[in-house]
C-alpha cells in the first residue's frame, strides 16, 4: 500500500474485509490474514488518505527491498542500512530510517525486528 492512497484504493487493493481501532488517535485499519488472529497489516488515515502502513505481528515472509525480513535480528538492520536512531515506546524500540518523503521504521521487540512501518514524516512513531 503506498503513502497518500485513498480510503477506496485501500479497499480495492486489500478488501473491505477489516476491522477500525475505536482508541486510536487517527482513523485506522486492521487487514488481518484471518478472522481475529493477529496478523496482518494495518493502515492509518488522515485526511482521507493513507498517511502510514505497518505490519501486525509479524506476518510472514514480509522484507524490505534490501532483504531485511521481519524476524531479522537489530544486526542485521544495521549491516544493510547502517547507524539508525533509536526510540523507546514502551516495550519495545523503534530503528528509524529517515526519508524526505517518508519515514521508515524497524520495530524492535528483544533483538528482533517485529514489524515494520512507513509513515508520513512527523507522526508518532510509536503504534
Amino acid at each position: 500500500m503506498e503513502l497518500g492512497a485513498t480510503k477506496a484504493e485501500v479497499e480495492r487493493r486489500w478488501g473491505r474485509a477489516y476491522g477500525v481501532c475505536r482508541g486510536c488517535a487517527a482513523e485506522t485499519w486492521y487487514f488481518n490474514y484471518f478472522a481475529f488472529t493477529p496478523r496482518g497489516a494495518g493502515v492509518e488515515l488522515r485526511n482521507g488518505r493513507v498517511a502510514a502502513v505497518f505490519t501486525i505481528y509479524q506476518p510472514l515472509s514480509w522484507r524490505t527491498t534490501r532483504g531485511v525480513a521481519l524476524g531479522d535480528s537489530v544486526v542485521r538492520i544495521t549491516s544493510v542500512y547502517g547507524a539508525l536512531v533509536r526510540s523507546q515506546c514502551g516495550g519495545y524500540a523503534v530503528l528509524v530510517l529517515p526519508g524526505r518523503r517518508a519515514t521508515t521504521a524497524f520495530y524492535i521487540v528483544g533483538d528482533e525486528i517485529w514489524a515494520f512501518g512507513l509513515l508520513r514524516p512527523g507522526l508518532p512513531l510509536c503504534r
